[in-house]
């Protein structure tokens, strides 16, 4: 938040641009750029003919909303200045188009964290060439107020300063640049182009009249720009600005007085409305503004007010809000307390004194109140007693106050807060029948969308419990750090510990380097000191070793160059994380830099220095969770995030017929405490516990900005078993017990329509070592909002993980190490939380066990093997059934369609994709039309064996016994053996392939080239229709002509020698 009176600015440096499209006709290209933002237009200058410009120019905006800069969109135009006469100051924009960029306000970095970004420039149109890439830096900075004394002036100095500031334009050959500050130059150039529409009249002018009024100020100030001296970095800016202003193409001028709205009724009035600068410098943006709404926004402003909770059931509750009670008269008063009380509910607040407040908000779920009648009484602590042996009087009860709940009023979110008010206590009065006490309290009834209910204390959900609240938690922002170690110099190794180990250690000491971030610690490879791959005394190593880190990050990273033998550190440096560079991409290469290396004793203080290079890589997706089921695959920079395209709302309705998970000591009952964890990009959404209830009802709505469409929500339900222990004041908070799974469903989001709302119950099916078990149903409700289906469409062919996984990709096994570790690190951060999201909730989500190994997940990645090429043999059996005449009919067709396929061969393309176009269109009837939950049959979890399930669940290392465990590991070598068995028949048939060329077995090589002559003459003298009519009609010959054993060509390839009998 900016603070009050302060302005923002957002400063765009155009750096260059690479490889753009020749467009002078002579090779070349003379390019300048136009950027636009917020009703501000700012312009470089022309950099001629050259298809890789440099500017380095910056450019200044000031932006009129600083909260709504999120939903501005940056937009840079690249153009070709036909005439390139920028130097005269003309500035053209009428030349040629040479591309786009626009970047959304949202990923605009604050100053001192910009990088450099190249942005790929887009067309304008689908007939547009373009080519090349753009080099912006884009930040923003909070100027802060203005001080007291500026703000105090009075109205002649503001009146005099007005004036001098709009003469200062048509002034010639003054020098304004001691006068004015540096702000009000950067910002005269948006404040005179804002101007122009108030300067018109309120008569009606010819439109000759109207271009003549507006070129006025600008050619002031282009004679200003001529009789001034020496320019500020601000002015030169401001002064190729209004060159681009005045040079527009004829069309662009059509175009934008086309788009351009009718004047409002209030610019037509005779009292001047304010200036967009002035409404920027008090903080208000101008009325007559449009600025671009976000998915979210628009969203809500399409479903009305109540949007908010309009995918859940609005379930009304009984608040009541506490203020404060005061006791008349005075005196000696004891704190007070007051109780709440209706039907089977009973809440007492905490002891006030009179100087105090209550402040206290209660919400009784109204369906399961027992009476009609609310009562509150007030009563007053006893003075404790003088002596220590003297019993304890009662609590004085001051009187009650009582509300029938038939004339309780309701309220809405929309309507305001319902002001407390003060009550009378009947009852309990003093001796001569005068009340005693006031309370100050307000009661109504309202839904789960008051803005009260999530800090009341909730009858349903145990109270003020912390454990049992609804939150919202966000996961670090991950980056992966680069560590390239280089070489090290001038080591000064320490001195063996004993004469025995000088004497037996090697004569070449190996050395590496050992990095450490945190709790990671990742090595490089040995190097021996003096080989010939390290140098004389210099080894070197050039690899590079990658961290995960997590904002805020931690504050070094510890480098060590160790002895593998002496075991002992030559040195170690450490680099603050602080100074690091960052970078986007790999264009630009971060810069290297020597560590000296300090010794571990006194004597040697210099051990060395190493040389490496360290970069915070923010053009990765950092991964935390499985990529087959990953939620968000934006990279980690800022400046590369783009807009989202929809958003995504979940409407937690309840659930039914859940299964008890504590059971009591006798068996005979159990109960569960239920809540729901949601997990979508970096968002962690927890709803409230409901305690005790078997079908709870939560009705708790969530959203989440969608940037990809291509991702999956997942969705778990929990037992909070971790409330009751740590209302437990002897239990150890770092050893509170875990809470119990229930199940886990995921819904991919590309599998559900836009702006349709899916009210559905999912079955919680789960895994246990018993077998599998039913746990009960999920009743959700899912609304996927996407304003634009272009966007959502460009969205698909876009590649799914940033432009650094593919330039520079990560192996699979390191990519495997950095996910765990980003998971350990995303389980501990979210585990110091207030309250705590234990790590057994965040690894079940995360999926950190997906890559262990399961006999049962095994068998259902062979079957989804089996079921994908399962059309294949349906393709094979039904050519075999068509070669033996199974169907005379089907096979006659084909003969026919065979005819018409070789004397017209192109029509195949078409006619194949025209029957994939009927066929899609016939299976459209049988989509699928709800979300579908996790499958049971498809995880073969119904045909497991409970031996299975029990290794499944079996850790690492293993707690079975030796005789369980080797007989596991049998049945595995025999299921490995299998599966080494189907590798080396893939393997032979590729041999035998090879062997027709390698004259293995030359008495077949030669049948097969004397056959290969043949055929090539053959070719050549048959055409080739005729051809593959005669050996169609082969294949399809009716069985009377075909015998019962294999053809001599397969013999023959099943004759060739494998190198499987070379196996030892």
């Amino acid at each position: 938040m900016v603070a009050e009176g302060a302005r923002r600015r957002v400063v765009v440096e155009v750096c260059n641009a690479r490889n753009l499209m020749p467009k002078d006709g002579q090779g070349t290209a003379c390019a300048y750029a136009v950027v636009d933002f917020d009703g501000q237009r700012r312009r470089t200058v022309t950099r001629p003919r050259d298809l890789n410009p440099q500017w380095g120019e910056r450019l200044e905006f000031l932006v009129h909303d600083p909260d709504a800069m999120a939903s501005e969109t940056l937009e840079l135009n690249l153009y070709n200045d036909k005439k390139a006469i920028a130097a005269a100051g003309s500035g053209r924009r009428g030349g040629t188009f040479l591309g786009k960029v626009k970047v959304a306000g949202a990923s605009f970095a604050k100053a001192g964290d910009e990088a450099l970004v190249y942005y790929p420039l887009e067309k304008r149109s689908v007939f547009s060439q373009i080519k090349g890439e753009i080099g912006l830096k884009i930040w923003f900075v909070d100027d802060p107020p203005p001080p007291a004394a500026a703000e105090e002036k009075g109205g002649e100095e503001a009146a005099a300063e007005k004036k001098e500031a709009a003469a200062a334009p048509a002034a010639e050959g003054k020098d304004d640049k001691d006068k004015a500050p540096d702000v009000a130059a950067a910002a005269a150039a948006p404040a005179a182009e804002e101007k122009k529409p108030e300067a018109a009249p309120a008569k009606e002018k010819k439109p000759a009249e109207a271009k003549a009024e507006e070129k006025k100020p600008e050619s002031a100030e282009k004679k200003d720009d001529k009789g001034g001296k020496k320019k500020s970095p601000e002015k030169g800016k401001k002064d190729g600005d209004k060159p681009m202003e005045e040079g527009k193409a004829k069309e662009e001028d059509k175009k934008d007085a086309a788009a351009a709205p009718p004047p409002s009724p209030s610019k037509l009035a005779p009292p001047p409305s304010p200036s967009k600068k002035d409404l920027a410098i008090a903080g208000v943006a101008g009325d007559l503004e449009i600025r671009p709404q976000s998915a979210a926004e628009k969203s809500m402003a399409a479903s009305g007010a109540s949007a908010s909770y309009d995918l859940v059931d609005r379930v009304p509750y009984l608040f009541v809000r506490l203020l404060k009670a005061k006791r008349h008269g005075g005196g000696d008063a004891q704190p007070l307390y007051a109780k709440l009380s209706i039907g089977t509910h009973a809440v007492r607040t905490r002891a006030a004194t009179a100087a105090e407040e209550w402040d206290l908000v209660f919400a009784f779920h109204k369906d399961s109140l027992t009476d009609t009648s609310l009562e509150v009484t007030v009563h007053e602590e006893a003075k404790k007693p003088a002596k220590e042996g003297d019993p304890v009087p009662p609590d004085a009860n001051l009187g009650f106050v009582s509300f029938d709940l038939q004339e309780v009023p309701k309220r809405s979110p929309p309507d305001s807060a319902l002001a407390p008010q003060w009550y009378t206590l009947d009852g309990h009065g003093s001796e001569d029948g005068a009340a005693v006490c006031d309370v100050m309290l307000a009661v109504w009834v309202g839904t789960q969308v008051d803005e009260a209910f999530q800090e009341a204390w909730q009858s349903d959900s145990g109270g003020y419990l912390v454990q049992t609240r609804s939150k919202a938690y966000l996961s670090p922002k991950l980056w992966y750090l680069r560590l390239s170690v280089i070489q090290a110099q001038d080591l000064r190794l320490p001195s063996p510990p004993d004469a025995k180990a000088k004497q037996c250690g090697p004569v070449f000491p190996e050395l590496y380097v050992k990095a450490q971030l945190g709790a990671q610690v990742f090595k490089t490879g040995r190097v021996p000191l003096g080989s010939a791959a390290a140098g004389t005394a210099n080894p070197s190593w050039n690899e590079d070793l990658l961290f995960v880190a997590a904002e805020p990050f931690d504050p070094f990273l510890t480098v060590v160059v160790e002895d593998v033998f002496s075991g002992q550190t030559v040195g170690q440096a450490r680099v603050p994380l602080s100074t690091v560079h960052r970078r986007s991409d790999d264009r630009v290469e971060p810069p290297s830099r020597w560590l000296n290396l300090c010794g571990d004793d006194e004597a040697r203080p210099y051990a060395g220095r190493v040389h490496v290079r360290v970069c915070l890589e923010g053009g990765y997706h950092v991964l935390d969770e499985a990529a087959n089921v990953a939620s968000d695959v934006r990279a980690a920079s800022k400046q590369l995030s783009k807009p989202p395209v929809g958003m995504l709302e979940v409407g937690v309705r309840g659930a039914a017929n859940l299964v008890p998970m504590k059971i009591a000591k006798d068996g005979a009952s159990g109960s569960t405490d239920a809540y729901v964890m949601l997990k979508y990009g970096p968002k962690w959404a927890r709803t409230r516990t409901i305690l005790d209830q078997f079908n709870p009802r939560w009705n708790e709505q969530y959203a989440w900005d969608v940037f990809d469409p291509c991702t999956v929500l997942t969705i778990a339900v929990f037992d909070n078993v971790r409330y009751k222990a740590a209302t437990d004041g002897g239990r150890d908070p770092g050893k509170l017990p875990r809470d119990s799974r229930i199940a886990k469903l995921r819904i991919r989001l590309s599998t559900l329509d836009t702006n349709r709302v899916y009210a559905n119950t999912f079955a919680l099916t789960a895994v246990h070592p018993v077998g599998v078990r039913k746990m009960g149903e999920l009743e959700l409700a899912i609304r996927f909002t996407c304003p634009s289906w272009l966007t959502l469409m460009q969205a698909y062919g876009s590649p799914l993980l940033p432009r650094m996984h593919y330039v520079k990709p990560l192996g699979a096994a390191q990519q495997d190490v950095l996910r765990h570790t980003a998971m350990r690190i995303v389980s501990g951060r979210l585990a110091r939380s207030e309250p705590p999201l234990g790590p057994e909730v965040v690894q079940y989500l995360l999926d950190t066990d997906t890559h262990s190994w399961s006999m049962r997940r095994s068998k259902a990645n062979w079957f989804r093997v089996v079921g994908c090429l399962s059309h294949v043999a349906t393709a094979v059996r039904w050519t075999h059934r068509v070669r033996t005449w199974a169907h005379p009919p089907t096979t006659v067709l084909v003969h026919a369609l065979l005819v018409a396929v070789v004397l017209c061969p192109e029509m195949i393309l078409p006619t194949v994709c025209l029957y994939l176009f009927l066929v899609l269109l016939w299976r459209y009837r049988a989509r699928a039309r709800q979300p579908t939950g996790m499958d049971p049959r498809l995880s073969h979890a119904d045909s497991v064996s409970p031996d299975e399930l029990d290794e499944e669940f079996d850790g690492l290392p293993s707690a079975r016994p030796a005789d369980v465990v080797r007989m596991r590991y049998d049945r595995l070598r025999a299921v490995a053996g299998r599966a080494q068995t189907l590798l080396g028949d893939v393997a032979a048939q590729g041999e035998r392939v090879e062997a027709l060329l390698s004259w293995r077995d030359p008495r077949a090589t030669a049948v097969f080239a004397v056959v290969c002559l043949l055929a090539a003459l053959v070719l050549y003298a048959v055409p080739f229709k005729v051809l593959l009519l005669g050996m169609g009609f082969y294949c399809l010959r009716h069985p009377r002509f075909r015998g019962d054993i294999p053809s001599a060509g397969f013999n023959f390839f099943r004759r060739l020698p494998s190198l499987s009998d070379r196996v030892l």
